[in-house]
């Protein structure tokens, strides 16, 4: 009788299936859920390959590269809940591939290395008035209370401009270089310093008006205020390559160049990036304050992307970085405070 028990217990235990598949078994989900966190994955692997091969592309690909500190994020919460799913594979895959978003991402948070540079410190502001909407009295105001030397408008249509002007513009910034125009076609430039008109090169869908800036200490910047055309769709995507790629650079021996304005692109687009590569940098990104979204505002979601920017030659150290709301308007406002540095 005991042998016989025995060889019962034996034949159960034989029986009794490997540790692991047991563990398989159990692991919520099973394969559908192994999928779909690998499909997820694979969309992580792609946007770094768009973000590090610095492919623009198509539409679309410039959507979704306007996503990429989105889809850091999402990387990371892909990576823990497929660990608590002991989807371990899958983890260290995603884990790896959302490192490389978070290492082009994360520096904008965190204030650069300030390079030493002499010379008066500038203010310059850039609105875009939203094809007139914004109201002309807040921005005023703003200006005034921001101790603004140099802004930029965009959408700077004939109503919004008499707006300005009746809101007391000139008594703040008393110099104008004015090239109204209607719907988003306008452009213009108000300092409290001597402005002279610059010749724009390139002609883009929207006038951009670009003057030079008598500063005190005889110093000068040359300031543009850049308003490129938005990709909407594929044809309209090409046209916002060769605006972004026309806009120029930085020269040595010559004043510094400021580009302010609404790119309608994040520096994850790399035409963006290639402007920083010819002698700029990104005052936004600079002060740590690279990943604040500039637009959409005034609807029900809160502002999702950073499209206005400031740019800054590199001859000149940047020292802050805010934006503001502006009732009315669908872009916030962006000003920067930097050393006009020859």
């Amino acid at each position: 009788m005991g042998r016989v028990a025995s060889n019962v217990r034996t034949r159960t235990r034989a029986a009794r299936p490997p540790a692991y598949l047991d563990e398989g078994r159990r692991r919520v989900g099973g394969a559908p859920l192994t999928f779909v966190f690998s499909l997820l994955t694979a969309a992580v692997i792609g946007m770094v390959a768009l973000r590090l091969f610095g492919i623009d592309g198509d539409h679309l690909m410039v959507v979704l590269l306007a996503g990429t500190p989105f889809a850091a994020a999402g990387g990371a919460l892909l990576s823990i809940v497929a660990m608590m799913f002991r989807r371990w594979a899958v983890a260290v895959v995603a884990l790896a591939f959302t490192a490389c978003l978070f290492a082009a991402v994360a520096p904008r948070a965190f204030t650069a290395p300030r390079p030493i540079g002499s010379g008066p410190t500038v203010r310059v502001l850039t609105v875009d008035l939203t094809q007139g909407k914004a109201d002309a009295a807040a921005v005023v105001t703003l200006i005034r209370d921001q101790h603004v030397d140099v802004v930029a408008f965009q959408e700077l249509t004939p109503q919004s401009a008499a707006a300005l002007a009746a809101a007391g513009l000139a008594g703040v910034l008393p110099d104008q270089v004015f090239q109204p125009g209607d719907g988003p076609t306008g452009s213009g430039i108000a300092s409290r310093y001597p402005l002279q008109p610059v010749e724009v090169e390139e002609a883009a869908t929207f006038p951009q008006v670009a003057v030079q800036v008598s500063l005190p200490q005889q110093r000068a910047i040359q300031v543009e205020s850049v308003h490129v055309r938005p990709p909407t769709d594929d044809n309209t995507t090409d046209t916002w390559k060769r605006e972004l790629d026309a806009l120029p650079d930085p020269v040595d021996g010559s004043p510094p160049l400021v580009l302010a304005g609404d790119f309608n692109a994040t520096v994850d687009h790399a035409g963006l990036r290639a402007e920083m590569v010819t002698g700029y940098v990104d005052a936004a990104s600079q002060a740590g304050d690279g990943l604040l979204p500039t637009w959409p505002i005034g609807g029900q979601l809160p502002a999702l992307l950073p499209i206005d920017h400031v740019l800054v030659d590199k001859r000149c150290p940047v020292d802050s970085f805010a934006t503001f709301d502006v009732p009315g308007g669908d872009h916030k406002a962006v000003l920067t405070q930097f050393v006009a540095s020859s």
